[in-house]
């Protein structure tokens, strides 16, 4: 039977207040980590956030926890070049992976990032769930597949996340949605609810926050 990869609802009253608690009180910046050795003690959940440089995944972060400067955002792809860790409460990692694909860095930085990436996303217990950032204006590319199939062969369960969906006409999206469902369908590791965000609009912000509450 084929997976359908809905839209993922909004959270009920109770499940959208658990996760306005998670991201109520401070978020701190932990570490960045430049090698495996460097991972703080896998001592609670943890989930990771990948995407393509660009794609606004600092941003996103920056939304879910409502502070502005929390993950550095900026308009140079690969800029972020560590694996950083941030708290949220006193049981849950936030994780912002290095940007994959285009990256202004000589290929030797670059092939460090990528063999890092691997090697926490194959060894690290504490990791629930990756969330795949999709850019809604470009949908699914080469690399976004390439990471996809690493997460399944790590059996790493991840979930798609589509930024940017204020920047594209309704029309438009629902294309763009069949062509990441189409991706999706031929990863064993994808997670069958897609969450629409715009970070900017605070669309699916709500709904990510649930999710991530609700993981064990």
């Amino acid at each position: 039977m084929q997976i359908q990869f809905n839209i993922a609802e909004e959270p009920d009253a109770m499940t959208a207040e658990k996760g306005r608690l998670l991201f109520a009180g401070d978020t701190l910046f932990v570490k960045g980590v430049v090698a495996m050795d460097g991972l703080p003690p896998a001592d609670r959940m943890e989930v990771c956030f990948a995407g393509r440089s660009n794609v606004g995944k600092s941003t996103l972060i920056n939304a879910l926890t409502g502070m502005k400067a929390l993950a550095r955002a900026s308009n140079t792809p690969g800029r972020t070049q560590e694996i950083n860790f941030f708290t949220a409460g006193e049981d849950t990692y936030l994780v912002d992976l290095p940007g994959y694909g285009y990256a202004n860095a000589p290929l030797p930085v670059v092939e460090k990032w990528q063999r890092l990436l691997k090697q926490y996303l194959s060894g690290r217990q504490t990791l629930r769930r990756a969330f795949v950032l999709i850019d809604a204006r470009h949908g699914v590319k080469k690399v976004d597949d390439e990471i996809m199939s690493l997460l399944d062969s790590s059996a790493v369960t991840f979930q798609c996340v589509l930024t940017k969906s204020d920047k594209v006409k309704e029309t438009e999206r629902a294309k763009i949605l069949d062509q990441v469902r189409g991706a999706l369908s031929k990863h064993p590791a994808a997670y069958p609810e897609i969450v629409v965000s715009s970070s900017e609009k605070g669309w699916g912000i709500p709904t990510l926050r649930a999710i991530i509450s609700t993981l064990e």
